[in-house]
């Protein structure tokens, strides 16, 4: 990882969902530790960094193996979506920053966008508790749209087509392993912003490695933003 910024004016921005703009990493893992509980074992410490910027069906299938049951994946996702769910009232927050620096980026004419791996419905059911959070994106892109999930480059290749920039003029903000070789492998401008369950990923890729949302190093890249 370089500490750099941007050798061209940033022109758009992409923000993953889970972990970076919610805390529903956290969230998900306290329903993957019910699931463990409930069979009288202790979850792998492991487990959630394993998991972590998949597509569901690739990280139920790490779930399903960790818990050793013959159970269907469907079956793993339907029980774990069931007590994720019904933990959001409780657990769900934004991530610290993330609407400050929401407001900075439209201060700055700087379109956004969302490149998830999760499914619409999940998106749909996050953002909705926020009002007026679907209008400062100008789209979201999920699992549905890509064929070959993180780390695969896909979904910010499309993101950075989509936002009409070049991917080497498109800000990722990312807080997984996964997500930040996906960000790098498109050629984008990558920060990368771990949280308790990511410190331990190897973001040797990114460019910056922020604390947090509220990390003086993003004004610096934002210094160099030039919108079209």
């Amino acid at each position: 990882m370089t500490s750099r910024l941007p050798v061209r004016p940033i022109r758009a921005v992409a923000f993953d969902l889970d972990g970076l703009i919610f805390n529903t990493e956290h969230v998900f893992a306290i329903a993957a530790a019910q699931l463990f509980e409930n069979r009288n074992l202790v979850m792998p410490e492991d487990l959630i960094r394993r998991m972590m910027g998949r597509r569901p069906p690739e990280g139920m299938w790490i779930l399903k193996e960790a818990l050793g049951t013959d159970d269907s994946v469907e079956n793993v996702q339907e029980e774990c979506s069931e007590r994720f769910l019904g933990l959001l009232d409780l657990h769900l927050e934004p991530m610290p920053g993330v609407f400050e620096l929401f407001t900075q980026l439209e201060e700055l004419g700087l379109p956004k966008a969302v490149a998830t791996s999760s499914p619409l419905r999940f998106l749909d059911n996050l953002m909705g508790r926020f009002d007026g959070l679907f209008e400062r994106f100008q789209f979201a892109l999920t699992a549905e749209n890509v064929e070959q999930g993180k780390p695969n480059p896909e979904i910010y290749l499309k993101a950075a087509a989509k936002l009409n920039v070049n991917p080497d003029e498109m800000l990722v903000f990312e807080d997984s392993e996964a997500g930040t070789n996906a960000a790098a492998a498109a050629g984008a401008f990558v920060v990368s912003v771990p949280h308790e369950h990511s410190r331990y990923h190897d973001f040797s890729n990114a460019c910056r490695i922020a604390d947090t949302l509220r990390d003086p190093l993003i004004a610096d890249v934002l210094r160099v933003a030039s919108p079209a």
